[in-house]
């Protein structure tokens, strides 16, 4: 009996010591799972401090990244235009080219076809600059060219615009002298022959006939000669060209135009030339 007692007791001990094992063991592998969960996924290098997510939920697999900087939309006045990559720039103004005839210090400049010759007059009527010009057309169109198209803006900002034929024909005969008129009429012949690389085919010379059939009268010759020479209104078509004389009123005590910019706004094109001052000679 005693050893029946025995038994049951070492049994019941067995017992007991089978769930204190397996209480100790649940309890190592809880706190294994608390470790785990409040640990970093990847262990860091020596030196290294973990890096601070940004906040709010993220995906599993997602990766942090650093969000871009806001983009200003407002226009930077200051910088340059962008250009497409198939955008070839403009090609700039070309330079006219400079030569001398008969004393005469010319300019010429082609755009599209359109060539604008130019030259100073040397002072002859009191009030008066005078500018020769010619202006052919190579172009595809016709166009057509009026005094009107051209201007002189000096260095101070002036801005002289040209006289009406009608004007300078009637100013010349009631100011200036028939000697002024010839003199200058000679000069303008001398001047537009010279020119070895320009006939034109609608300009002086037939002004001149035209003038000379109206005005037969010896009288008027200084009218017929100041109708030859001042440029008119005129159609030029292909291959055409013209020339003749823009008065600018100068009421001033300068002789000369004095420095600054002619322009021409002809046949759809803008050219530009730079009018120097005449230097004194003493």
């Amino acid at each position: 009996m005693a050893t029946y007692h025995l038994s049951c007791k070492l049994t019941d001990f067995s017992t007991m010591a089978r769930s204190l094992r397996k209480f100790v063991l649940l309890q190592h592998f809880a706190l294994a799972v608390l470790v785990a969960q409040n640990s970093p996924q990847t262990p860091l290098a020596p030196g290294q401090t973990p890096t601070k997510s940004a906040p709010g939920p993220s995906k599993p697999g997602a990766t942090s990244q650093t969000p871009n900087p806001p983009v200003s939309t407002a226009t930077d006045t200051n910088a340059a235009p962008s250009q497409r990559p198939d955008e070839t720039p403009a090609a700039p103004d070309p330079n006219p080219i400079e030569f001398e005839s008969k004393g005469m210090e010319y300019e010429a400049l082609t755009k599209e076809g359109i060539t604008v010759m130019f030259a100073p007059l040397p002072p002859h009527i009191k009030d008066y600059n005078i500018i020769q010009l010619t202006v052919t057309n190579g172009s595809l169109v016709s166009w057509t060219v009026k005094p009107t198209d051209f201007v002189f803006i000096r260095n101070d900002g002036t801005v002289l615009q040209p006289v009406s034929a009608d004007t300078v024909v009637a100013s010349l005969l009631e100011k200036a002298t028939r000697t002024d008129v010839i003199k200058l009429q000679l000069l303008y012949e001398e001047s537009i022959y010279a020119l070895t690389n320009f006939r034109s085919t609608n300009g002086y010379e037939q002004r001149r006939e035209a003038a000379m059939a109206q005005f037969v009268n010896r009288e008027f010759k200084a009218a017929a000669a100041a109708s030859a020479i001042t440029l008119v209104p005129i159609k030029l078509k292909t291959g055409d060209s013209t020339d003749g004389a823009v008065f600018f009123e100068n009421r001033t005590k300068a002789k000369t135009l004095g420095g600054g910019r002619f322009i021409a706004h002809t046949c759809g094109q803008t050219f530009t030339f730079a009018v120097y001052p005449a230097v004194k000679v003493r």
